[in-house]
């Protein structure tokens, strides 16, 4: 009898970046250390200049962004985010600032959500998670990719109507192509996301193509198809074309 393979959230969306943007030490450790067990990748910046430097430099999933910071408004933040960050970059605003106009200026600047301090962590996670559901699924409840489903709602990934066991990261690893179908990803751009901005200080990046080797072998094993293309040079595409 097949058994359900059950993942969280954060496995089903693929090792999500954040950067959160918090001068409250106290806070930002709390919050940083949560995301990271639940499965997120968390860089945090405690300043306005150094969240300026992270943005200019790595890209990020979701930015959690604080307002009153040393060094600037965060709300000055936004316009850099939208300039230098993917387009599909998702900003929640945290503040203890509970004002209408605040919330407003944030949301009309591009803001995807406001989030009043004090808060309970779990519904950051929740406001979080919701955010990802848009960005990837269009509030979809699965993702499919031919023989490969993913049930949101009941966390479990099937290949070909089975269960597949993989390792956490090689989750990540699936989710990560499926989701960006049909796009060559570079190996230093597929350490980045998966193993944080400090994975530039790598010697190489052979353990990414042992990871792909591995997930290779047991989607093929599992009744999938070989999707993973090598771009000779550049990195891997994900595609049935």
């Amino acid at each position: 009898m097949l058994q359900n393979l059950y993942i969280t959230l954060a496995e089903v969306i693929i090792a999500m970046k954040i950067l959160l943007v918090e001068d409250e030490l106290d806070l930002a450790q709390s919050v940083s250390s949560y995301l990271k067990e639940e499965g997120y990748i968390c860089e945090t910046a405690t300043s306005f200049n150094m969240a300026e430097a992270k943005l200019s430099s790595f890209e990020y999933d979701v930015i959690l962004l604080d307002i009153t910071l040393p060094g600037g408004s965060g709300l000055s933040l936004i316009q850099l985010i939208k300039e230098v960050q993917p387009a599909d970059s998702r900003i929640l605003i945290i503040s203890a600032r509970n004002s209408l106009d605040d919330k407003l200026e944030g949301l009309n600047l591009g803001a995807d959500d406001y989030l009043t301090k004090p808060f309970h962590i779990a519904e950051l996670n929740s406001r979080i998670n919701a955010i990802i559901r848009r960005k990837l699924f269009d509030g979809k409840n699965e993702i499919r990719f031919n023989e490969i489903l993913f049930d949101l709602n009941a966390r479990r990934l099937t290949i070909a109507e089975k269960p597949i066991e993989l390792t956490r990261k090689e989750y990540d690893l699936l989710l990560y192509f499926v989701t960006n179908k049909n796009r060559v990803l570079t190996k230093e751009g597929i350490a980045e996301h998966l193993w944080g901005d400090h994975i530039d200080m790598a010697n190489n990046f052979d353990f990414v193509y042992t990871h792909i080797k591995n997930l290779r072998r047991k989607v093929e094993q599992a009744g999938g198809k070989d999707y993973l293309k090598t771009v000779y040079g550049m990195g891997y595409r994900f595609t049935d074309q």
